[in-house]
């Protein structure tokens, strides 16, 4: 890869929203998964991705997901309580036309249901599309 290739990998990283010392928990890894996404996402946050062993909240979760996976909402749901309240989830699932594809009115819908807002969508590869899913904002806590 290209110096100028690798920086637009890093940029996509920190496009969504990856930041250094940031704790990445990876959920649904597979042999399928894009080991350069990963590599990527690693590199803008400074350290390994963590796996769905992890014991302590994230700042944000990778979540892998494909059709033959389960309930999409089930999985965000129960993927939010991995996350820091402020904290966001890269739901990534295979492009149109590829196995396992999900669409996206159901990603729509399971977010909503599990109480996340989509704020972005991006093409993360040659197989995945990444939905970036926030946790509504609280009122400030009261001193």
């Amino acid at each position: 890869m290209s110096a100028t290739a690798d920086h637009a990998e890093t940029n996509l990283a920190v496009r969504l929203g990856f930041q250094t010392d940031m704790v990445v928990q990876e959920i649904g890894y597979d042999e399928d998964v894009d080991q350069e996404l990963r590599e990527v996402i690693e590199t803008a946050i400074g350290a390994e991705l963590v796996d769905e062993d992890y014991d302590d909240v994230a700042d944000a979760v990778v979540l892998w997901f494909r059709e033959d996976d389960g309930d999409l909402t089930d999985a965000l749901v129960d993927t939010t309580t991995y996350i820091e309240e402020g904290g966001y989830i890269l739901l990534l699932t295979p492009k149109t036309g590829r196995d396992g594809y999900v669409e996206p009115s159901e990603i729509g819908e399971a977010a909503t249901t599990a109480g996340l807002s989509q704020t972005k969508g991006v093409s993360v590869g040659k197989d995945w599309t990444g939905s970036r899913l926030v946790t509504p904002k609280t009122a400030a806590k009261k001193r």
